[in-house]
């Protein structure tokens, strides 16, 4: 299973003001283990970067200026993502910004399969913090090379967060078969998760019988 994580970096916030994608990263898994496929580019967004992004990402206006434009590089993006899963976190953002771009580039909104990280946190750790560099900080991730946002750096961390958010998903129900799975899990929006594995009635009687000898050899010592 191939999975693309995923993450931008923009002009600025909102897309009805204008602002567009001036860096795109990303990093290929293939059973949660990233391969050696990258996509990365930085954008010509053909405006100026607000001064709160640039103090974000670092990326003056002389350098974009420089750069290719989304259009140059919009097949090759497509085609890198095409069929597969996207890992993003606040995917909300980085797909209205993608979908604007298509747009302008006259081409369909993104539809492959989304898991938004944001969301998985959220559930997993209600009201505690859940930016990436606290997701690090709670995993124990080094993010020290993060001094400013890079699509390529927050990919590289984000895969190790989504890793760690994952393989400690665990349910809170022991479903009886697949269709209460795939509704409990389209209701959590999780992708992954934990089986809980209920003990055959041999185990359970091997058991009983354990605690009976031991519990006896206990009362009369």
């Amino acid at each position: 299973m191939k999975e693309v994580v995923l993450d931008t970096e923009t002009t600025g916030l909102s897309v009805k003001e204008g602002h567009r994608i001036v860096e795109i990263g990303c990093v290929e898994l293939e059973n949660l283990i990233p391969t050696k496929n990258k996509f990365h580019c930085y954008l010509n967004p053909e405006r100026k970067v607000s001064e709160k992004a640039l103090a974000v990402h670092g990326y003056s206006d002389e350098f974009l200026s420089k750069q290719k434009k989304f259009n140059e590089v919009g097949e090759e993006f497509l085609e890198f993502i095409k069929d597969k899963k996207l890992v993003i976190h606040n995917a909300e953002f980085d797909l209205t910004h993608l979908n604007n771009e298509l747009s302008l580039f006259g081409k369909k909104n993104i539809d492959n399969e989304i898991v938004d990280t944001l969301i998985l946190a959220r559930d997993k750790f209600p009201g505690a913090p859940v930016s990436l560099d606290a997701l690090c900080k709670r995993f124990r991730i080094d993010n020290s090379k993060r001094t400013q946002h890079t699509a390529l750096i927050d990919c590289d961390l984000l895969a190790k967060v989504y890793i760690n958010l994952i393989d400690q998903k665990e349910p809170t129900l022991n479903f009886q078969n697949s269709s209460q799975e795939k509704n409990h899990l389209n209701n959590l929006n999780v992708e992954y998760y934990k089986k809980v594995v209920s003990p055959t009635p041999e185990e359970i009687r091997n058991h009983k019988e354990y605690l009976k000898q031991h519990l006896k050899k206990n009362f009369f010592n």
